[in-house]
Order: structure tokens, then sequence, then C-alpha cells
């Protein structure tokens, strides 16, 4: 019904010849004996959650880059639901469902609780949107207000899309996804795949290809210019490569991202260094000539990417998300930035100033030059001081430092940061080796451990050179000592020399001045202590 309604609004005929439009494409329905999907590798919930809208009388589907990963015979990580049910007729049908979002109105269907929860996001199938679309629903008497709240100002005089919350009919749901094989939808129920654009083909000869014109795309959505080079690396892996023609804009419109909101360019590039394929992002980025001027912080990921530390820290993040493990943005964002801060640190403490100080002001100076005000200063930026603080802790290992250090919330991101300093030889082994003896270590092996950091702590006191002191020159006949001539009392012959055991320091007595002053001779003496 829905679909019928849209038909009527948008002036429809036939599905595939709307408005003359030739790129909504044509419906194909690949049958499994076709496309050879696994049923296993589908995971179970979001095969329910199909099911039940289907059941409710509405169209379902698996959407989405889920579905490029099963035809490929990988097991996706999430699973995305697309349907021609509104929001709220989606959160009626579960128990447990919200509503989420202001730009894309979204229901996420909630199963489990705790860590072995998980969430099926379930988008309402959109309207291709356009100027000549956006001005053709707008002007339509027949257009309800809930449209036309929509449309307000859906697309700018560029082309740019600024709003995408208008309901539409399947064909150009699928036209409004970016890349062919991200516009797929799969049928758990009839396992029946459902294709527009010939992503089936793309997927079959590994070819990433952007839908319709890729200059005009990019200009609806700059932020898929980011979107093309994150699918590169991650498909680059399984063998993909970009099209030529989707490639080829892409340098030419990167000046786009500019009018893009910071906020979504920061979390942009942190998908970018997150999605398990950093490493291969950075290639990606040199390979297409867009290794700088994307987002600033991003340039200095890709200039340090080949230094020790921060390699390490790429090369660990892809690691722990190959294995499942969860990464942290503020780690890894602590490792790039750790150069700044540690020479801000050294030159402050060069000038003098006391080391936590001086580590407090350089962080704050590396805030406002490379990140700014886009994190909101709030949980990223404070767990970033955490462990850049942590630092010189680990240094002191006597006392009850270290257990009040094993006891903190972000302990673990800490140490992580120290044994990579450790690794590209920043700080020596042993200290890495020592912490991590400490932190699982029962209470009797700590105190072993705490006798033989002091054991240390002592062998490197001895081996500090001793500084002697040198002899002052005797001053010449008749000329009166520096500290003298200086207004102030020189130290005593015998200040210097070692006491004999048990024998107390001499007290220095100082005589007054009397009033109305007195001979030079006096105030010699006064002066030398006499």
């Amino acid at each position: 019904m829905i679909k019928k309604f849209i038909d009527k609004l948008l002036g429809k005929s036939t599905p595939g010849t709307s408005r003359g439009k030739p790129h909504f494409g044509k419906r194909e329905e690949v049958p499994a004996s076709v496309h050879g999907i696994n049923p296993e590798l589908v995971d179970r919930r979001a095969a329910e959650v199909v099911a039940t809208l289907k059941q409710a009388g509405f169209e379902a589907y698996i959407v989405g880059g889920a579905v490029r990963d099963l035809l490929l015979g990988l097991r996706p990580k999430d699973f995305d639901v697309a349907t021609n049910a509104t929001p709220e007729q989606v959160k009626g049908l579960f128990r447990r469902a919200f509503i989420i979002g202001k730009r894309f109105r979204i229901v996420h269907v909630v199963h489990g609780r705790g860590r072995e929860h998980e969430v099926i996001e379930v988008s309402t199938f959109r309207a291709y949107l356009d100027n000549a679309a956006a001005g053709q629903v707008a002007g339509n008497e027949k257009t309800s207000k809930a449209q036309l709240s929509g449309m307000q100002h859906a697309v700018d005089a560029s082309g740019r899309v600024l709003r995408d919350n208008v309901w539409g009919p399947q064909d150009e749901d699928a036209t409004r996804r970016d890349f062919t094989v991200n516009a797929m939808y799969y049928d758990p129920v009839s396992q029946i795949v459902v294709d527009y654009h010939k992503g089936l083909q793309d997927a079959k000869k590994k070819t990433l290809r952007m839908i319709g014109d890729p200059a005009t795309r990019y200009r609806e959505d700059p932020v898929r210019i980011i979107r093309a080079v994150r699918f590169a690396a991650k498909l680059g892996a399984l063998g993909f490569s970009i099209e030529p023609k989707t490639a080829a804009p892409l340098v030419q419109s990167q000046a786009l991202l500019a009018e893009v909101p910071q906020s979504r360019m920061f979390d942009e590039m942190l998908k970018l260094l997150q999605t398990g394929h950093a490493i291969a992002t950075i290639e990606q980025l040199k390979k297409l000539g867009m290794s700088t001027g994307i987002y600033p912080l991003l340039d200095v990921v890709v200039e340090r990417a080949d230094t020790p530390f921060v390699n390490a820290a790429l090369t660990d993040t892809d690691r722990r998300v190959g294995e499942g493990k969860p990464v942290a943005p503020s780690f890894l964002l602590a490792c790039v930035l750790w150069e700044d801060v540690h020479k801000g640190w050294m030159e402050r403490q060069n000038q003098r100033q006391h080391p936590l100080p001086a580590l407090q002001d350089a962080i704050d100076d590396v805030f406002d030059k490379r990140i700014g005000d886009v994190s909101g200063r709030g949980k990223l930026a404070a767990d970033m001081r955490e462990i850049w603080v942590m630092q010189p802790r680990f240094e002191k290992r006597v006392g009850s430092g270290p257990f009040g250090m094993v006891d903190q919330l972000r302990f673990r991101a800490g140490f992580d940061f120290l044994r990579l300093r450790a690794d590209v030889g920043e700080v020596e082994e042993a200290l890495a080796e020592w912490w991590q003896d400490f932190q699982s270590a029962s209470d009797d092996r700590r105190d072993d451990l705490m006798d033989q950091a002091r054991e240390e702590q002592k062998a490197r006191q001895k081996a500090q050179p001793v500084v002697k002191r040198v002899p002052r020159a005797a001053p010449a006949a008749g000329a009166a000592p520096r500290d003298a001539a200086a207004g102030k009392a020189p130290m005593h012959d015998d200040a210097a020399a070692p006491l004999a055991d048990g024998e107390a320091p001499k007290k220095r007595r100082r005589r007054r001045r009397k009033p109305g002053g007195g001979s030079s001779e006096g105030a010699a003496s006064a002066a030398a202590g006499e």
C-alpha cells in the first residue's frame, strides 16, 4: 500500500521506468541455485526479524554489506534489514525496539541482554532524491505535511543531499545506495537475492563500481569519497579493485569534503582506521593520490604510518579487529599524537618545568593543535590524557604506587601503550616485563617484585657518578671574599668537610649589626660570621 501511495505521489507508472530515469535499474530475482549463499552463514536473529515483518504483510530483506559478504562466502559481522514498513510500524512489531536518529530515522531491534545482546538495524526503503525529484514531490498538491517536512531543504543548489527521510519504493532505495555490491537484497525466507544494478556480476568480477555517475554521487554526499577508499581497502584483500570510472573523480571531488561537518569527518576518519584494514587504507590513500587533504588529523596518521611506533599501533589495531577484540579510538589516537606530546614534554622539562605540569601543558597544546573541539573534550580526550599521564608513573615501582596503578580503570590501555613503547625501544623491555608480571601476580609474588624494583633502584643510584666539589681559589691579598662582596655569608671552611660519626653539624651564629653602622672591619667580621 505504501509503495502504491508513493508511486501515485511521484506520478509513476511502472517500476524501472519512473520519470524516464534509467538509473533505477531493472529488478532481477536471483535464486539460491545461482547466487549460492550458504543459509548457515545468516544470523538467526536477523532472519527472525525478516520473518516477523513478512508475516505482518510487509516486504523485508537483509541488505547491504551483509549480502555482499554472504555472496563471497564470508560470515558478516553485522546484519541490517530493509523494509517498506515505517519506523513506527516496525517498532510496534517487536517488544524491544527503539527509533533512533534525526537525519536517518531507523529502528534498533534488540535481542538478548548484557554482553550477549545483539542489535539488528531496520531501515525503511527511501526515495532517491535529486533536485528534480525533490521539486516534483514538494510541488505535488497531494504531498502530505510529513512528506513536505521531510523534503524541506532536502537537496542544496550544488546537489548535496541534506535530508534523506522520505520513504520510497525498493528500486529507488537501491539506487540511493552507493556501490552496486552494497545494493542487493536477500530474503532468508525464500532465499532469493534481489538485484537492480548488476551487483552480483560485479561481486563475481570483484569490481567496486558506483551506481550512476560517480562525480554526481560524490556531490550528493561527499562522504562517499571516504567510503570508496574504505571499501577499496577492505575488499582489496579479497582481490577487489575500484572501477576506473569510479576512481577518476575522487581526487577532484576531494575539495567537497570541506562542506562536511567536522564532527562527521572525525567519525569517518575513525572508521577508516578501525575497520581492521588501517594499513591497507593508508596504502590505498597513497595509491589514489589522496594521502593529504581529506582531514588534518588523518594527514598526521598517514605521515607517521611508517614510523615504528605508529606502525606498531596500526598493526596491533588491525590484529585486534581481525580477532574480534574491541578497539578504542582513544588508544590509537594517543599513539599517533604521542610524538607531539613527548616532544613538548621534553622541551618544557629542559626549561626547568616540573615533569607533571610540563606533561599536562604539552597535552593541552596537542589537543588545541591537532583535535580542537571536535571530540567535545569528553571521554575520548579524557582517556587519551590518562594513557599519557600514566607513562611517567610506570617508572616509579616503589611504595604503594604500583598497587594503585593496577586498580585504575584505564590501566590496561596505559600498559598496552607502555608495551608498544618497549617494542620499539623507547623504554627498557625489562620495565614492561615487570609490569606484565606485577598486574597478574599473587600477593607474595608482588612483594618479590617490589623487592626486586628496590634493589634495581639502589643499584642505579650507586652507578650514578659522584659529583665532587671543586675547591675555590684563594682570594688575592687584601681582596674581600666574593660572597662577602655580594653581601652573602660564605660557606665555612669546615662546612664541606665530612662529619665524624656522631658529630652534629656546627651551628653558625649570625651577629646583628648595631644601629648606626660600624667600622668596615666590624662589617667584614659580621659578614664572615665571626
